[in-house]
């Protein structure tokens, strides 16, 4: 588990191998991971979009952009968090994952402001890897 934290956003992430649906003969290595983001600040953040750079163990590397996270915007409150679960698949069995959210902060006057969270590296291991 990774964390790191930019104006008042905490992000953490983790990493789990899922076997079931892994078939290292094929090099398709499948890993879900959770991420939270806690809102430490006292104004309302809404997630508006992430963009994510995908590495493999050759030092390939993807980027994947989009709206949101798992179909949602959420709106953050102060002192409270929101958890996703998704999914990556790597052709190795050792990857990384880094990237960042374009946040939107509002406070009770209808200010509004723009601003990066920075996703921390966080990495993907097969069990078989560490024996």
């Amino acid at each position: 588990m990774t964390s790191q934290t930019t104006q008042e956003v905490t992000v953490t992430a983790d990493s789990f191998f899922q076997a079931q649906y892994s078939d290292p003969a094929r090099l398709q290595y499948v890993y879900s991971y959770r991420i939270r983001i806690e809102n430490n600040g006292t104004r309302t953040v809404q997630l508006l979009s992430r963009a994510w750079e995908v590495i493999d163990a050759t030092g390939a590397r993807r980027v994947v952009e989009g709206e949101g996270v798992v179909g949602q915007q959420p709106h953050i409150l102060p002192g409270t968090a929101h958890e996703y679960t998704s999914w990556v698949q790597f052709e190795t069995p050792i990857g990384a994952m880094q990237g960042s959210y374009l946040m939107r902060r509002s406070d009770r006057q209808g200010q509004e402001e723009l601003f990066q969270v920075e996703v921390p590296k966080f990495l993907h291991i097969a069990p078989e890897v560490l024996n």
